[in-house]
């Protein structure tokens, strides 16, 4: 085989690093957050994307042609959505009957590009692909583990370097067929950069091959390559560096190689044809630019219905001061909850503000080692937080020792030498507890660790620009009601691997109540309270905050009024239990519509114990759309569960730092959720986890299908289906604010990444008026075009502009 010209060290190096930075990251299950499975490829348009990850996998980043045609014969999408998803494209000799004829047929794309591993296997009948992800996924396991192995792998040493002292002495490859394989390995360079520079000479890669080549290598690894990229993103937020990503890319450069060696008589012309379809510069053809239309004509559809629910006639002013303020999660299940606790009274308002309530703690529970990073993964901790004070000192330690022996006991009873003598002797003792847990008996009740406490505690000063920066951030500056309840949320759930996935994913993959109860006590503090008043916020001295957290899977609401003395606020407490108790009533009977087997509310909170319930709810499937408005404009209209709410008034906000923490923050987070159930729905054999039924959980950290073999990242298929059909509809964001469409310009223009979100359009943005319709959409470069107002509205004064 003719060699392609060197390559030089920087040209290499830089590939590598794009090729990493394309893959996305996953965060252990513990603490596991949604995150957008086409991170790195943003500065691209969706069909671009779709050309590349068609090359390199064969996967679409759109619904199959079938979805597109039944909404076009129902009439969800128009011949109007058609025509603007066109003129928005610039994409000549398209026209709406086009479109249409070609949702009736199937979408045919450019075949994958296979890999020499592909080749090999064709040519020899060796499963070398599901061989190769075999080996390394039974590596990786050992690798990364989080405790769950009795016989962890070493640490200390690179990965490449890890991977090579146990490939030269595992003979299954050559068992397998593939001839010295230990020795091939033994002899290969003794760095990752080195390797690669030889493997990627061998193969006779040219420059042009490198970015789809080496990201089509990453991809392979699935889950493995995310959990890399993981540690890459952790050190990098730490100031730091890590190579564990490049370094998988050599060891599947050097397997890429051993099989290229062995079969290269066999392969070189289907190999010299691969490496030309590599080099030639990604187009997309002309049926996957139809499915970028189809699907952008499905998203307009969506946002006529949104502006329809906006521009329907506002609620009616509340009281002057509320009995109650309620400050929830931005989170879509808040949306439901906070709807119908409004509707119990009049004398209620609720808030919506990112649910770690900005604060960033790192948090230590009690009687545990274990270090929570309770913020968004876009962010370092600011504060450190433990569980209790000097009182539970002893508690603490007590527990300590109980978990330790717990956990003494069960790697015990695993070990291969007691094992089934302990089966023997002690498996009835287990009877009771299974029975319970099978008949849904067991408790599941809210974590109750004592009252938070900032440790090391924070000056004054320091305390009171933090609760004035919060306040504002939460547009709560006045009107502060007798008792103001700070919300976080989790998800009480028994025997679920991605328990985490249901928690706050402002809070890090935990649940909500540390940080709601920490920013209770700050704002409940005196010293606080009276420094605020130079900042122009005063407090009430009767007002009252209590930390609490809502359920998601049972929509109950646990008030942690103990934490603060409040024997003034009793009866306010009592009556806001009672409104909880019922707002949590008409959630569940709403939720119960859409939950399968869900005959009534009742059966809500069973989901929550039942060890074998796949979907004990439905997280964050079918949002849509996040809104940053005052509260009235949204109050009394049903956004169905499917928007994200934060409230923010830009008349407050006289620099637009408020609102500019909007768009780079919680906007972005909401980005990851929104493409993420986008991902995983569309793509679900790249971009899903698969089958919960088949899961097994591997070195703590993730799931593979199976007994070994690829980690598998992304949603589960329960996770968005029911059953019979998808419950999540494919739809990027939409963001609705109400702020100047000047500022928010702005904004765009200073942030590059979060422009090419919306540039890209894997967002849409939209400014609203005055009375909260959505008036203005952003086109992209900086530039707006005006909305149809739907013509039952009556005009308002633009304030977007």
């Amino acid at each position: 085989m003719k060699k392609s010209p060197k390559l030089r060290s920087k040209t290499l190096a830089a590939a590598c690093d794009l090729a990493a930075r394309a893959i996305p990251p996953v965060w252990p299950l513990a603490s596991s957050v949604a995150v957008n499975p086409f991170l790195g490829q943003t500065g691209e348009m969706l069909a671009d994307v779709g050309a590349r990850l068609g090359r390199i996998s064969g996967t679409a980043v759109t619904m199959p042609r079938a979805w597109y045609d039944a909404k076009l014969t129902d009439g969800t999408i128009t011949d109007t959505d058609l025509e603007d998803a066109i003129a928005a494209s610039g994409v000549e000799g398209m026209t709406p009957e086009t479109l249409r004829d070609a949702a009736k047929a199937e979408s045919n794309p450019a075949p994958v590009l296979p890999m020499v591993s592909h080749l090999a296997a064709e040519v020899s009948g060796i499963d070398w692909p599901g061989i190769l992800k075999e080996r390394f996924g039974v590596w990786a396991a050992g690798y990364f583990d989080e405790g769950q192995a009795l016989w962890a792998a070493p640490r200390g040493r690179g990965a490449y370097s890890a991977w090579r002292e146990v490939a030269t002495h595992d003979l299954t490859p050559e068992i397998t067929g593939l001839k010295g394989f230990a020795q091939f390995v033994n002899d290969a360079p003794e760095t990752a950069e080195a390797a690669t520079a030889r493997s990627a000479a061998r193969l006779g890669l040219s420059e042009a091959m490198l970015q789809t080549y080496f990201h089509q290598a990453l991809l392979d690894f699935g889950g493995w390559s995310q959990v890399a990229r993981y540690k890459l993103w952790e050190a990098e937020l730490a100031g730091s560096d890590d190579a564990t990503i490049t370094d998988f890319l050599a060891i599947r450069l050097i397997w890429e190689e051993a099989l290229l060696t062995q079969y290269e008589a066999e392969i070189e012309s289907l190999w010299a044809e691969t490496r030309a379809g590599h080099a030639r510069p990604l187009q997309p053809c002309e049926s996957i630019v139809i499915d970028a239309l189809l699907q952008e004509a499905a998203e307009r559809a969506t946002q006529r219905d949104l502006a329809e629910t906006f521009a329907a006639p506002l609620a009616e002013a509340k009281v002057s001061r509320p009995a109650l303020q309620a400050a929830f999660c931005i989170d879509v299940r808040s949306e439901v909850f906070r709807r119908a606790l409004e509707a119990t009274s009049p004398k209620i308002q609720t808030l919506g503000f990112a649910g770690f309530f900005g604060l960033t703690a790192a948090h230590r529970g009690f009687a545990s080692d274990v270090v929570e990073k309770r913020l968004p993964v876009l962010l370092n901790p600011g504060i450190t937080s433990v569980s209790g004070d000097v009182s539970v000192a002893e508690a603490d330690q007590t527990a300590r020792f109980q978990a330790r022996a717990k956990r003494a006991w069960g790697r015990f009873k695993l070990a291969a030498v007691s094992s089934f003598a302990f089966v023997e002797a002690t498996g009835p003792i287990y009877a009771g507890k299974l029975v319970k847990d099978a008949l849904n008996m067991s408790p599941n009740s809210p974590p109750n660790d004592p009252a938070p406490r900032l440790d090391p505690a924070l000056d004054l000063e320091t305390r009171t620009v933090a609760a004035n920066t919060v306040l504002r951030a939460m547009s709560l500056t006045q009107n502060f009601a007798r008792l103001i309840v700070i919300a976080g949320h989790g998800a009480n759930v028994v025997n679920n691997p991605h328990a985490s996935g249901l928690h706050c994913g402002a809070c890090g993959g935990y649940s909500g109540e540390v940080n709601a109860r920490l920013l209770a006590g700050l704002l409940n503090e005196r010293d606080v309270r009276e420094g605020l008043v130079a900042h122009g916020i005063d407090i009430p001295a009767d007002t009252h905050f209590v930390g609490a957290l809502h359920d998601t899977t049972t929509d109950t609401v646990t008030l942690y009024k103990d934490d603060y003395a409040h024997a003034p606020h009793a009866k306010d407490i009592a009556h806001a239990v009672a409104w909880f108790e019922q707002a949590g009533k008409a959630t569940r009977a709403e939720r119960s519509l859409r939950l399968p087997r869900a005959a009534s509310d009742e059966d809500i909170a069973l989901r929550a114990r039942d060890w074998a319930e796949t979907r004990p709810e439905w997280a964050l499937a079918g949002c849509k759309a996040f809104v940053a408005a005052p509260r009235g404009r949204t109050a009394g209209k049903s956004l169905e569960g499917r928007a994200f709410l934060h409230d923010y008034d830009w008349k407050q906000d006289t620099s637009f730092g408020v609102l500019e923490l909007i768009m780079t923050a919680p906007v972005v987070v909401a980005s990851w959720i929104s493409l993420q159930y986008y991902g995983s729905t569309v793509a679900p054999a790249l971009f899903g986890s698969g089958n919960k039924l088949l899961h097994n959980v591997t070195g703590g950290i993730g799931v593979v299908e199976g007994n070994g073999g690829i980690m598998r990242a992304g949603l589960p298929l329960q996770s968005v289906h029911d059953g019979e059909r998808y419950v999540h509809e494919p739809v990027r964001l939409s963001v609705c604010i109400e702020a100047p469409r000047e500022a928010m310009t702005d904004i765009l223009r200073r942030h590059d990444g979060v422009r090419a979100l919306f540039d890209n359009r894997w967002l849409y943005l939209f400014a609203l008026d005055d009375a909260g319709r959505m008036a203005w959409r952003y086109e992209g470069n900086l530039e707006w075009s005006e909305v149809p107002v739907p013509s039952s509205a009556e005009p308002v004064l633009d304030i977007a502009g």
